[in-house]
């Protein structure tokens, strides 16, 4: 029963991941405008999933532990690049690329560096959740920004700390806390 809990919780975790980001694309399209999106924060959220990544794979984690992030690293990009076309800075697209690409490789060239970073992508997260929230109360208008795309989010964040709790606290300790 643990396990299959577990395995539903990854499995489901893996599914949202998969069309998290295309209620907040179907926005934006159907709305030809990126009002209300944070260019900022999408930049912080994409920066904080690449170091995500590259840790994993620096130190060789089983790509069960990291397969979402590669998804949602593409539907990122997909969405950066429609704000960028909507918001009329589409120049910037080639700096952000190049700047990300060099990320890439400026974290595995000490290993200090990627242990680091991966200690601050916490924050990275947290200020890309902040800096979004900053620009909806400051334009005072949601635009398209997409509730479903938040809610799914909050989903997976959540599956994967109970999969992790279960799994670090072992998940028979568990079980009674999880049934009231």
């Amino acid at each position: 029963m643990a396990s299959t809990l577990l395995a539903l919780a990854h499995w489901s975790t893996w599914a949202v991941c998969a069309v998290i980001k295309l209620p907040q694309l179907a926005a934006v399209l159907a709305a030809g405008s990126a009002r209300g999106v944070s260019v900022g924060s999408l930049l912080l959220e994409l920066a904080g999933f690449l170091v995500f990544l590259r840790y994993q794979m620096y130190y060789d984690y089983p790509l069960q532990t990291y397969l979402e992030y590669p998804i949602i690293i593409a539907q990122d990009v997909i969405l950066l690049l429609f704000i960028l076309r909507y918001s009329g800075n589409m120049k910037r697209a080639l700096f952000y690329a190049v700047t990300f690409w060099g990320g890439w490789y400026v974290l595995t060239l000490r290993k200090w560096i990627i242990d680091l970073a991966m200690n601050l992508c916490t924050f990275i997260s947290a200020a890309s959740k902040l800096t979004q929230l900053r620009c909806l109360w400051q334009t005072k208008d949601s635009g398209q920004v997409s509730a479903l795309t938040w809610s799914m989010s909050a989903y997976t964040c959540a599956s994967k700390l109970w999969a992790t709790w279960c799994k670090a606290l072992s998940f028979p300790l568990l079980m009674p806390y999880l049934l009231m």
